[in-house]
């Protein structure tokens, strides 16, 4: 009787609706801003990774004609410091600067050219101090903060620690600094608003973090400080800290002018935070069948200067260092530590991706010593739901792990010949290419995690068919400006959904990052829409004389009964509904904590990497990558392979390439010339196919999908590579040398006679309050020297 008047609901291939004006080259970006008025502001920044500051003479530039304001520390009328975590950093350098590219002063002038001539006449004096620059050094160096050197120092023990199968396998690994490289620098714009307060449009991940920090430093309440979404050009974490947002809004209260920032590449590269760079240590002990009997681990994070989010970035990396396997008896440890070295914070992952490369390189190692299948050692050890955690957290949702793992074999491997390594070179010879094949198994946390409140808020309106949808939930490239097209055609029956720019005159939505836009945003989404169908189908019902329990809506149409009744654009002309409805995930709790888990949420994904090696020029092209990925339920089908086929990219580049190359506190390469990310010379085929098993507590039973394909595409594709050159490779990116010079330390492996556990040892995550004796330095236990 009536045709289908909502498409595009769950479940279906929705297209981005700022997809055309990106591809066009019209969209809007936060480099594209301006205003009437406008000044440029450029940031002074430190060339010494650690220095004091003796002077800050900023006379000639503030004679300068076209110069407009000069500021430092003491220009700052609120609070000087900030950060995500901890409030360590300063606005502007405080006396002190910790590492090269540190903000000293900001300047805003009339053009770019004049605020750059005045940014280079601000002298500073310096009292050049030694750098702190190795980690390891770091625990037990004189501090270079008042806050101290350490982040976070993380202990525990599950079972019987000293426990021992057949054979033990311990390694050191080494993880390289990757950056989010996204194409867009940090870029925004500040008003001064007549109410004394300040606006500013930026390219951000959380915009009530942004606002919250401006706040402090400008000494505005929350109410003046209005902060709202710019277009976004790519993020991946790196977004997440504040950089230009509180020096962009201290000069435009400083002028009563409009002020843009927009960093170069190499500001960016300086600016904003760097995927922890760090070492693990690990041993494994099995049966004589591949099970693990127990896990021993260590990690040391390098943190950088300021805290950002080390000290919950080391958690998840010691937490998940037993992958998404059984283990009953462990004992894990780690450090995140302070140095000179540039800032480290959310990336992709979030410390993740480090704890997988070392876990699965392990379980290989296993296989291989054992001679056992290393697909069969993963099914033997996988984890299955009413499983607990090393950390004391019982597995009480689907845990899919076998099921992804069988997922991808039933994938056929690639048959003919690939492109030979080496790119459109052809540098390589067919006689020294060697194909090798690679598996890995991960699991990601979702969501924040150890008590942080993770929530969003959302309104909803609904009039003649069209839905407004408002959330500060910031889009960055992630797709919920889909999502919440979807879950309101699904719930409300709209005709047309608006998703409007993101900004803080509605509740918090928390950051984008942590795999939980959907989660938290859509479920809020989802609440709001429900509350306005109730109110929409009540005003029908009594209309009708009908009992709107009776009264549903399907595929845009109201329904009495399942009897179709009308349209929902035009069954209350004229009126309008609204609701606000706010999510929050169930609470998580510390790390040791005896009330409940520390996460909320785990997505699993498998992978199967085919590469082929010049093992004589150690030239590696990625052939095929083959994943089968836990996802709760697929809400749009087109966007979800495009999250997996990015991560996998993203990945790739973390094993094989990408490295922000740091010599004594100093980036030695930040642009693209030579931090090198892969092209769409360097992409593989991807085969994709999913696991749905729905996610308890969530609409549809949806889940995040972001993070697990690039967690499992580094241990995947480093495991190829080792399969093709039979080396034990232990740190990424493996470079060409570390192929064609054989270049990293051979797993140890030891057989014993087994000790079985200690039945009397409980049974659960055991805080302990002082570190255990380490064997020696990550450095003497085999960490790789290139």
């Amino acid at each position: 009787m009536f045709a289908n008047m909502a498409t595009g609901g769950i479940g279906a291939s929705v297209r981005r609706p700022d997809g055309p004006a990106k591809v066009r080259g019209e969209f809007s970006y936060a480099g594209d801003l301006t205003a009437e008025g406008m000044l440029i502001g450029v940031t002074v920044r430190s060339p010494h990774p650690h220095a004091r500051i003796l002077g800050i003479d900023t006379t000639a530039a503030r004679a300068m004609d076209g110069v407009h304001a000069v500021l430092t520390v003491d220009d700052v009328p609120g609070d000087r410091h900030f950060g995500l975590v901890l409030r360590d950093e300063p606005v502007l350098a405080d006396g002190v600067v910790r590492y090269a590219g540190e903000p000293v002063a900001v300047v805003a002038a009339v053009d770019a050219a004049t605020a750059r001539r005045a940014a280079r006449a601000v002298e500073v004096t310096y009292e050049v101090l030694p750098a702190l620059t190795d980690p390891q050094l770091a625990l037990t160096a004189a501090s270079i903060h008042p806050d101290g050197n350490v982040y976070r120092h993380v202990s525990y023990s599950c079972g019987d620690p000293d426990a021992r199968g057949v054979v033990t396998v311990e390694n050191t690994y080494r993880i390289g600094m990757q950056d989010p490289a996204f194409l867009a620098p940090e870029a925004g714009l500040a008003r001064p608003t007549p109410d004394g307060g300040v606006a500013i449009e930026v390219a951000t991940q959380w915009l009530h973090s942004d606002q919250k920090q401006i706040g402090w430093a400008t000494g505005l309440p929350p109410e003046k400080v209005h902060v709202s979404l710019a277009g976004v050009g790519g993020a991946f974490g790196g977004r997440e800290d504040v950089t230009l947002q509180t020096h962009a809004c201290l000069l435009a209260l400083a002028t009563g002018r409009p002020v843009k920032i927009e960093y170069t590449r190499e500001e960016s590269f300086l600016a904003h935070r760097q995927r922890h760079p760090g070492t693990i240590w690990l041993r494994h002990s099995a049966d004589a069948d591949g099970r693990i009997v127990s896990v021993e681990g260590r990690v040391l994070l390098d943190g950088g200067a300021y805290a950002s989010t080390s000290p919950v970035v080391i958690t998840n990396t010691v937490t998940l260092l037993q992958g998404p396997y059984r283990v009953d008896n462990g004992r894990f440890e780690g450090w995140s530590v302070r140095t000179n070295n540039p800032s480290c914070g959310a990336m992709r992952g979030f410390g993740v991706p480090q704890a997988a490369f070392a876990h699965e390189a392990q379980l290989d190692a296993l296989a291989a010593a054992l001679d056992l299948d290393p697909v069969e050692v993963r099914l033997t050890n996988a984890l299955q739901r009413g499983d607990v955690a090393t950390f004391g957290q019982r597995f009480d949702a689907p845990t899919p792990v076998r099921e992804v793992i069988e997922g991808l074999r039933a994938i056929p491997l690639p048959t003919g010949p690939a492109k030979l390594p080496g790119g459109v070179g052809r540098a390589a010879e067919g006689g020294t290419v060697r194909r090798g094949v690679g598996w890995a198994v991960t699991m990601k946390n979702l969501a924040f995690s150890e008590g942080h409140v993770d929530e969003s808020t959302a309104e909803v309106s609904l009039r003649d068919g069209h839905a407004t949808v408002h959330t500060a939930c910031a889009e960055v490239g992630q797709g919920f400006v889909t999502v919440a097209e979807q879950v309101a055609r699904t719930v409300l029956g709209a005709t047309t959904v608006e998703v409007v720019q993101p900004d803080t005159l509605v509740a918090s939505a928390g950051s984008t990052s942590a795999s939980r836009q959907t989660m938290a945003s859509g479920t809020a989404v989802y609440r709001a829409c429900l509350a306005v169908r109730d109110r929409l189908l009540g005003r029908v019902a009594r209309a009708h004389g009908l009992d709107a329990a009776t009264l549903t809506v399907a595929d845009g149409v109201v329904c009495a009964a399942g009897r179709p009744l009308g349209p929902v654009a035009t069954a209350a002309p004229g009126q309008t509904f609204r609701a606000t409805e706010h999510f929050q995930h169930p609470a998580t709790h510390p790390l040791g904590s005896a009330e409940g888990g520390m996460y909320v949420a785990f997505g699993f994904s498998a992978m199967r990497a085919v590469v082929d090696v010049d093992v004589e020029l150690g030239l590696v092209s990625v052939v095929q990558v083959a994943s089968c990925q836990d996802v709760g339920t697929v809400v749009n089908p087109v966007q979800l392979r495009g999250q997996i086929e990015g991560g996998i990219v993203q990945g790739m580049g973390l094993a094989l390439m990408e490295e922000v190359v740091v010599a004594d506190g100093l980036i030695t390469n930040p642009d693209f010339q030579d931090y090198l990310i892969p092209t769409i010379v360097d992409v593989p085929e991807v085969v994709s196919t999913y696991v749905t098993d729905p996610e308890p507590g969530m609409p549809h039973g949806w889940k995040g999908v972001g993070e697990p394909p690039l967690v499992t595409a580094v241990p995947v594709v480093a495991a190829a590579v080792r399969a093709a050159t039979g080396l034990p490779l232990p740190a990424v990116p493996i470079k060409p040398e570390h192929i064609a010079l054989g270049i990293g330390a051979a797993p140890t492996v030891t057989w014993t006679t087994p000790r079985p556990a200690d039945p009397d040892r409980p049974r659960g995550a055991v805080i302990d309050e002082e570190p255990h004796d380490a064997p020696g330095t990550m450095a003497e236990e085999g960490a790789p020297s290139g």
